[in-house]
């Protein structure tokens, strides 16, 4: 048994074979998971039921697990920020800004093949989309 928060075998091991420059997209449940990301990466569903694994959640969850070194996320076509967004801001490093991507944008970046890792949710909470960009592991201090 794992001792961490992250214990859910496909992620980790997802997880365990990114590396620098991989991505990572969790995804609301209006999300087009088959056609919006890369076709080669993995894809977990937590979408057991509406309202369940919410994307702030499960963000949190990954953000202990790996460092982040970019986040971007779907902006609404009005251009007013998306409520989740505030609790992104609270999860993710400091040192990282959110990157608005108009929609098709967004879809196109998620479908990179940078992208190796696809977390389906079933967030109600529209616009709750971001994309991560895995940073690096500074060497042991000496």
């Amino acid at each position: 048994m794992l001792k961490g928060k992250l214990i859910h075998p496909q992620i980790l091991g997802a997880l365990g074979g990114a590396g620098h420059g991989s991505q990572v997209l969790i995804a609301d449940g209006n999300y087009p998971f088959g056609t919006g990301a890369n076709p080669s990466a993995t894809r977990v569903y937590l979408n057991l039921t509406r309202g369940s694994a919410p994307v702030d959640e499960v963000l949190a969850v990954l953000a202990e697990a790996v460092p982040i070194e970019a986040a971007r996320v779907m902006m609404p076509a009005d251009g007013v920020e998306a409520p989740i967004f505030v609790s992104f801001r609270q999860v993710l490093p400091k040192s990282v800004e959110l990157e608005a991507l108009e929609r098709f944008a967004f879809y196109d970046a998620a479908r990179s093949s940078n992208v190796c890792l696809v977390i389906a949710t079933g967030e109600q909470r529209i616009y709750a989309n971001i994309l991560l960009t895995i940073g690096v592991v500074p060497p042991d201090a000496s």
